[in-house]
């Protein structure tokens, strides 16, 4: 039986080229990604940059509708066309720009150097294909392998995820399997062709407390053992309290703020990040109310020329008119809001 560590892909090595960091795995630049409707241009990705090193967990949270997964998606190029498309800014994996590429070189690389895991397995994985019969044929699309080679090592990667008895498992339909035996499936196939960035987007949705633990539990194993750079897309705080070495916030389509998990939590630099905390329940003191963000998220199909966060925000003042941008703040730590250069009266 294979070890995650003895499954480990060989050529995995830190970054060499030249003006990149040597631990650097995803640099997203500048990334804009809007959707064109018949209301009007939905900016829902707007100028978003981050960059993740080989073994991190970096987490996207914020409200539904902030952007997270139109991120999560433009990183595979996957966003839907129409309407929507990357429109500006890169994304490097390794020196290359996965915007510049066409469609048969991205599909090369989706599940080769960048995968992903989606929200609900059952609308991701085929219900008239067996587990096995998946597993194997995203591995053969990657690798000269037969079917007889590629169904072995499926089974090993289901072995891998810690399925009971994989060789059975292997040959049964998704419908047979319970919700978190699918999810395990679906990291199975994900990480089956050693990819360098793992994308999991909300992966413990409509899992009940104990699996969520072991399916959080299990991703944390293998991204550190396969020195796997994981990008969680989720708005469930906890788990990011559990799971992630440094933080993205995003908020109607923007990332206001970034940096170490234990930062934004003790010493926030935005409004928004102190209130979103705030009104987690199981992030609020056994003595602190649990408290609500009042208002809504702007619209994103309008232009919007001030602080996005103006209208909701309890700590505006007159600089606020102007949209702040994203500025250090400390060590590794960046918010885009006036309130860290404001000069005290």
């Amino acid at each position: 039986m294979a070890t995650a560590t003895e499954a480990r892909r060989p050529d995995y090595a830190p970054l060499t080229q030249a003006g990149h960091n040597a631990e650097t795995v995803l640099e997203v630049e500048g990334l804009q990604t809007y959707l064109f409707t018949r209301l009007g241009v939905v900016k829902a990705v707007d100028d978003v940059s981050f960059s993740i090193r080989r073994a991190e967990t970096l987490a996207i949270v914020g409200e539904s509708g902030c952007g997270k997964t139109m991120t999560a998606l433009s990183l595979l190029r996957l966003v839907p066309n129409p309407p929507g498309r990357i429109v500006s800014g890169s994304i490097k994996i390794d020196g290359k720009d996965l915007v510049a590429l066409s469609e048969p070189e991205m599909r090369d690389i989706r599940g080769n150097e960048i995968s992903m895991i989606f929200q609900e397995p059952m609308t991701s994985l085929n219900p008239v294909m067996t587990i096995g019969h998946q597993i194997s044929e995203t591995i053969r699309l990657h690798e000269d392998l037969s079917k007889a080679a590629a169904m072995e090592k499926a089974i090993e990667m289901l072995r891998l995820v810690k399925i009971p008895e994989p060789k059975q498992r292997a040959k049964e339909y998704p419908h047979q399997l319970s919700g978190g035996m699918r999810q395990r499936a679906m990291i199975a196939m994900a990480l089956a062709c050693n990819p360098r960035v793992l994308i999991a987007d909300e992966p413990t949705t409509a899992l009940d407390v104990m699996v969520q633990a072991q399916i959080l539990e299990l991703l944390d194993a293998l991204c550190r053992d396969f020195g796997l750079a994981l990008v969680l897309v989720t708005h469930d705080l906890p788990v990011v309290a559990q799971l992630c070495d440094r933080c993205a916030v995003m908020y109607a389509g923007e990332i206001v703020e970034l940096g170490p998990l234990d930062v934004l939590y003790h010493d926030p630099g935005h409004p928004y990040t102190r209130m979103l905390f705030a009104a987690s329940p199981d992030l609020a003191g056994l003595d602190e109310p649990v408290l609500s963000i009042p208002g809504a998220p702007p619209r994103l199909d309008r232009p919007i020329e001030d602080c996005p966060f103006r209208p909701r925000c309890d700590s505006a003042f007159a600089d606020c008119v102007v949209r702040p941008r994203l500025l250090p703040i400390g060590e590794s730590h960046e918010a885009a809001c006036h309130l860290n250069t404001r000069v005290p009266a």
